[in-house]
């Protein structure tokens, strides 16, 4: 025992020399203190942390309900059963050694554990309070034993700190860290043994618990596959499985887009059924069965079926004709051209539906409201399609605004002497007032009265069709409805839009063809465009006036590009995102409420929030 008080005082000692050099670099010439708590006292001192004052900082966005603590809460459960006799806190910390949660047996060592912040929600990371035996674990990736003067923080010497990382079993991931505190003179080595025992029994519940969704979703899968002679494919967070006849149907580009919708379609019911397009020109039909094991959700399973295998069309630049956009002036006629990507660069399923609900509607010329957010390319669509129904025909673009008789004689005029098939398309209607709506209704009886074979169509922003009253007596005139997907929710047309997007720009501003550079394009993808493919064309014009020759590099796109841009989201994390800013926005804000509504846990929602950039204010 005194030869232990001996030691600590030595390493004490060394500590206060170690301070005093202040120089970082400078080993610590001491026996007695490890090479570990040496690094990590150097560490500390790099990190800035001041060994007097410093203090944990605290977060409010843990995951209090999440696999980590479920797996946790047994195995701690018992260790406090077992060393009841032992005044001392058990404290479990998540990857980033924020602390989850703390028990202890007895009060006072609860009471001085709060005067030093190890609390839930405090960080106890080397760069906040120095050496400890929770950041420390982080760092060394190895359980550890700090006693007294080993922490580097002077209010921590009173205690002694046994903690050992916990790894996922599958990858290896440090996943949090489980200590064992109390007070110095009642420390023991047999504190290290518990708190390594301890984790290991964690790391079999982890185990368990990954196993248990994985499992029921093979089980599922291989029960799928033995009762279905087709395409079987299953999809489960990081899982993924294709059975011989999908592998064999669809090559890897198409098995992923498959896996993507499916992913998409786990948001809805427990059976969904849907039909897609995939870029080859094949049309599928997925038939799902969402798998839950207990109260988590393992997967879905996808029978997939072949619906038809037909080429996908192209159209070169040449083929589309241009917009004519009828002024409600009085003014000339003006041809335009929008930017959208041609036919074949499409590959995403939301995107490839809604072109052929737009196909379906203008070969049976039924009216139809084209739906989306604003500047989503609902109007280039629209052409697109058309042009392939109707080589050489004609679109003919009326906008909102004022003008009754101006536009009721345009259109008049065109169905007496338009020769060519031609396409009437009445844009943004939500804006209209209440003489815009009775000037669209004379058009829309004048159009269906002259042969009911002309095509008609009109857009809508989807934001608005709850909100304003003033147009919905015209959804009556429409018969079909088809929604375009925002750019954010189909990210993998992406490349195939920048290119159509700068093969207009470069010669209308005098620029060669350009490109952009592969760390350009991901933070192009990285980034969610609110303002969808108008903002993409505005920032890609923006980027080529900085650099007029060469490739688009990333440090010429927009600066609200480059510091909003984190990571590119799937489909389905795009859309979690979007529901949680409108759960937000109805909720005024408040998190709780939000949380409610969305059905999780407000940690996970501020675990969201962050994880996807979501500015409130």
């Amino acid at each position: 025992m005194q030869e232990l008080a001996a030691r600590r005082t030595r390493i004490a000692h060394a500590r206060a020399d170690f301070l005093r050099t202040g120089r970082e670099g400078d080993g610590v010439d001491s026996p007695d203190v490890s090479d570990v708590v040496s690094a990590s006292w150097q560490r500390s001192l790099s990190a800035g942390v001041d060994p007097s004052f410093s203090h944990a900082v605290y977060h409010d966005d843990l995951d209090l309900y999440g696999r980590l603590v479920r797996c946790a809460e047994p195995v701690i459960a018992r260790l406090g059963q077992e060393t009841a006799d032992w005044p001392m806190s058990v404290v479990l910390c998540d990857s980033k050694a924020r602390i989850l949660s703390r028990s202890e047996n007895d009060r006072s060592i609860g009471v001085m554990l709060d005067r030093v912040s190890l609390a839930p929600g405090f960080n106890y990371g080397e760069e906040s309070v120095g050496t400890n035996g929770i950041g420390t674990v982080f760092e060394s990736g190895k359980p550890l034993f700090i006693v007294g003067a080993e922490h580097f923080h002077e209010e921590l010497q009173a205690f002694a700190c046994a903690g050992s990382p916990i790894r996922d079993p599958l990858t290896g991931r440090v996943e949090g860290v489980l200590d064992i505190s109390c007070l110095s003179e009642y420390s023991s080595p047999l504190m290290h043994s518990l708190v390594r025992s301890a984790a290991r029994d964690i790391e079999h519940n982890l185990l368990l618990d990954r196993s248990r969704c994985q499992q029921a979703l093979f089980e599922a899968f291989v029960r799928q596959d033995a009762r279905k002679r087709g395409a079987v494919m299953a999809v489960g967070g990081t899982v993924a499985m294709s059975n011989a006849v999908a592998q064999m149907l669809f090559n890897p580009a198409e098995q992923w887009t498959i896996q993507e919708h499916a992913r998409y379609l786990m948001i809805g019911q427990a059976h969904p059924v849907d039909t897609i397009e995939l870029a080859s020109g094949k049309v599928v039909q997925l038939r799902g069965t969402r798998i839950t094991a207990g109260n988590d959700s393992a997967g879905i399973i996808v029978a997939v079926t072949l619906v038809s295998e037909r080429a996908t069309e192209r159209a070169t630049e040449r083929d589309r004709p241009p917009i004519v956009i009828i002024p409600l002036d009085g003014g000339v006629a003006t041809p335009v051209r929008r930017e959208t990507a041609p036919m074949e660069s499409i590959i995403s399923p939301l995107l490839k539906r809604a072109l052929v609900g737009i196909s379906a509607a203008l070969t049976a010329n039924l009216p139809l409201l084209i739906m989306g957010e604003n500047g989503c390319g609902k109007l280039t669509a629209a052409q697109d399609v058309f042009t392939r129904l109707s080589p050489g025909g004609q679109c003919l673009v009326f906008d909102s605004g004022p003008g009754i008789l101006p536009r009721l004689r345009a259109v008049k005029a065109h169905l007496r002497e338009s020769v060519v098939r031609t396409l009437f398309v009445f844009t943004n209607i939500d804006r209209l007032d209440g003489d815009g709506v009775e000037d669209v209704k004379k058009c829309l009886l004048a159009i269906a009265a002259k042969d009911g074979m002309t095509p008609v169509a009109a857009t809508a922003s989807d934001a608005n069709l709850l909100s304003q009253d003033t147009f919905r007596e015209l959804l009556t005139q429409f018969d079909r409805a088809a929604t375009v997907p925002p750019i954010r929710h189909r990210i993998e047309d992406l490349p195939g839009v920048v290119l159509r997007i700068l093969s207009t720009l470069g010669p209308v501003s005098g620029h060669r063809q350009a490109r952009l550079t592969a760390s350009a394009l991901r933070m192009v993808a990285s980034y969610s465009w609110p303002g969808n493919i108008r903002q993409l064309r505005d920032a890609l014009e923006a980027a080529l006036a900085i650099r007029p020759v060469g490739d688009i590099q990333a440090e010429d796109l927009p600066s609200f590009v480059r510091h909003g841009a984190q990571r590119a989201l799937s489909t389905l994390e795009s859309i979690e995102r979007d529901m949680i800013v409108a759960a937000l926005a109805d909720a005024d804000g408040n998190r709780v409420h939000a949380a409610t509504a969305l059905g999780i846990a407000r940690s996970s929602l501020y675990r969201k929030l962050k994880a996807y950039g979501i500015d409130e204010t």
